[in-house]
């Protein structure tokens, strides 16, 4: 199933990622506040710099991905939102990971609820979000958008919460 390449939001664009991109990215997983509950280390440059392929991948496998979230009038990436699918994931979700000087104006969750829309509009059922349960920050943002804690389940040696998204309401 595709997705658009490119979407937008008032105040941010949703695209694709490209080679210059990976700098700003690794400002996300170079922060060992940002990656606490995910890598639980600081990712180096040459490993940002393969997350962010591994995105590009996602997207050329399976035919949607995680946008570069792009600050509309700074032209800043602030890091990543969208559709993922790894092969040990339960079943697809929306993925956050935004930078940290990006964290509590409201991006997150404007870009997750266009993700919304976007699934919604090309015939998904409603994905999930798969947050550590220490993961206060995103677990916020999931409540914010509307998904609500389905279950717990346990995923290399932790717990984890499945948080299921709802299914938007027509625009």
């Amino acid at each position: 199933m595709t997705l658009p390449a490119t979407l937008q939001t008032a105040r941010l664009t949703l695209r694709r990622f490209i080679h210059d991109d990976w700098p700003a990215l690794h400002a996300h997983y170079g922060d060992a506040e940002c990656t606490r509950h995910t890598f639980r280390r600081v990712l180096t440059e040459g490993e940002s710099w393969r997350a962010m392929a591994s995105i590009e991948g996602h997207w050329a496998l399976r035919g949607y991905g995680p946008y570069a979230v792009v600050d509309r009038e700074s032209d800043t990436v602030l890091g990543t939102v969208g559709p993922w699918y790894p092969n040990d994931w339960p079943e697809p979700e929306i993925k956050w990971a935004l930078v940290r000087s990006a964290w509590g104006r409201g991006c997150a969750s404007e870009a997750v609820r266009t993700i919304q829309h976007a699934l919604a509009s090309a015939g998904w059922a409603p994905p999930i979000s798969f947050i550590h349960h220490e993961n206060q920050p995103s677990i916020r943002v999931a409540l914010a958008v509307g998904a609500t804690l389905e279950q717990g389940v346990t995923f290399r040696d932790a717990p984890w919460h499945i948080y299921r998204h709802p299914t938007p309401s027509p625009s």
